[in-house]
């Protein structure tokens, strides 16, 4: 798969090269969401989607379902840092049963 790398976003996180956005913390403190659960996502999920013409940088997708708990993350980069957009937890209104596979709109 072309895009972002799972391994290179991993890097950025255990060198501190991340960034918050407001829209983020805001979303996050909101929904409930604990930042080491975002970092943590990073850290141990899997890049579901990629959004390589996204607004400001090419962003993407990341899932993880650790502790039973899926959480979707959605993170850009600019090589530097990881920027992290939002987090939410999935629901079957948008998502199959594996959290990972986005409806079809019908």
């Amino acid at each position: 798969m072309d895009g972002l790398k799972i391994e290179d976003l991993r890097v950025m996180c255990h060198n501190n090269n991340i960034k918050w956005t407001l829209h983020a913390l805001k979303r996050i403190r909101k929904r409930n969401i604990l930042a080491d659960a975002v970092v943590d996502t990073i850290l141990s999920g899997e890049i579901i989607e990629q959004y390589p013409k996204d607004k400001y940088f090419p962003s993407c997708l990341i899932f993880n379902n650790d502790c039973n708990t899926p959480l979707h993350v959605v993170v850009g980069t600019d090589k530097i840092s990881v920027h992290i957009i939002t987090a939410y937890s999935p629901t079957f209104d948008e998502w199959e049963c594996d959290y990972k596979t986005r409806k079809e709109n019908k």
